[in-house]
């Protein structure tokens, strides 16, 4: 009898991240004109991305295939707000433009290297040996409190280009939250600065072993 094979692309985690794309680019398409309409797709698939991690640990639907489609999305859609904030606030775009592509840079390579880590058995850096990088990466409030305060940075500079909100001593509601967000937004591109330095670490430890065991098979 032959075997049925599992297909991944109908994981429930898996459809729950294609619906998240989906919602994205309807973000994307209403960004420059309606901004409720963006932020409620915007918003829906930020939160999506909690679901999909709980429906693949509970129905054991975890897959790599799941980690690197929700790493992507979770890029592409920071990705397509922060080029919609160049064009509503031109004189930031070298700032924003950079936050681009150190949040893309970073991420991929620190997971791409943790792949091959996987495949591997040299001695690496680890960050969680770090005092604070091992709050960062075991205290599941820190690292929900340090994502969402960064999105929200992101996201309340969009939503000041529409509406400044009730008057806050002095300052408009979006634009003073923006302001206290902004601190948590800068610490996450520092440490994803982090990420991309040790991870190119340690793609050279990888790259190092790997010529040295290629040098001596030739010896042989």
């Amino acid at each position: 009898m032959a075997e049925t094979k599992e297909n991944i692309f109908l994981f429930v985690p898996n459809i729950i991240g294609f619906a998240r794309i989906f919602l994205a680019i309807i973000a994307f398409y209403y960004m420059p004109t309606h901004c409720v309409l963006a932020c409620i797709c915007y918003i829906t698939s930020a939160l999506l991305d909690a679901v999909d991690g709980h429906a693949a640990r509970y129905l054991n639907q975890s897959t790599k295939f799941g980690a690197i489609l929700d790493q992507l999305t979770d890029r592409a859609g920071t990705a397509g707000l922060l080029m919609t904030l160049a064009t509503f606030y031109p004189r930031y775009t070298f700032w924003l433009q950079l936050s681009m592509v150190i949040d893309i840079t970073g991420h991929w390579l620190y997971l791409h290297t943790c792949m091959l880590q996987g495949k591997t058995s040299h001695k690496f850096i680890d960050m969680s040996e770090n005092p604070i990088m091992h709050v960062y990466y075991t205290n599941k409030t820190v690292l929900f409190l340090m994502c969402a305060g960064n999105e929200a940075f992101y996201a309340l500079l969009y939503v000041m280009h529409f509406y400044t909100g009730p008057t806050v001593l002095g300052v408009g509601l979006f634009k003073l939250l923006a302001l206290l967000t902004m601190p948590v937004a800068v610490v996450k591109a520092f440490i994803t600065i982090v990420h991309l330095i040790v991870g190119s670490i340690n793609l050279s430890i990888i790259d190092v072993n790997e010529r040295a065991a290629i040098a001596e098979k030739q010896k042989n």
